[in-house]
């Protein structure tokens, strides 16, 4: 009987091991960290970094950024890498991530007038 107790005890061990290890990995690769900063007279969010997820686009992230700081949709807002250059609408954050990102984050500058690039 203690042969009986033991081998149900050590397979799900083992079976139950691995599948943590892909899930925290795959938590992990879905969403990044991507720190807000506000240029110019652009309101400034209270909450500059955020976990997003990879296959977010830019797009996407304006259209959250806009809707929480409550500009009106006749006003524009500009997104900046590195305050260098403006990525298109439809780029992904997770390729931005792995090209620009740096100390496991990406800096995005947000801006209601053209600053750079």
């Amino acid at each position: 009987m203690s042969d009986n107790a033991e081998s149900p005890t050590e397979t799900p061990k083992e079976e139950s091991q691995p599948p943590p290890d892909e899930t925290s990995t795959n938590d992990e690769k879905k969403k990044i960290d991507v720190l807000l900063k506000a240029v110019g007279d652009t309101p400034i969010m209270k909450t500059k970094k955020w976990a997003v997820e990879r296959g977010r686009t830019i797009l996407s992230l304006s259209q959250f950024i806009s809707r929480f700081l409550k500009i009106e949709g006749s006003e524009q807002l500009f997104i900046y890498v590195n305050q260098s250059f403006a990525p298109s609408p439809d780029q992904e954050v997770g390729i931005l991530f792995d090209c620009f990102g740096s100390d496991n984050k990406l800096v995005l500058h947000y801006c209601k007038s053209q600053a750079w690039g």
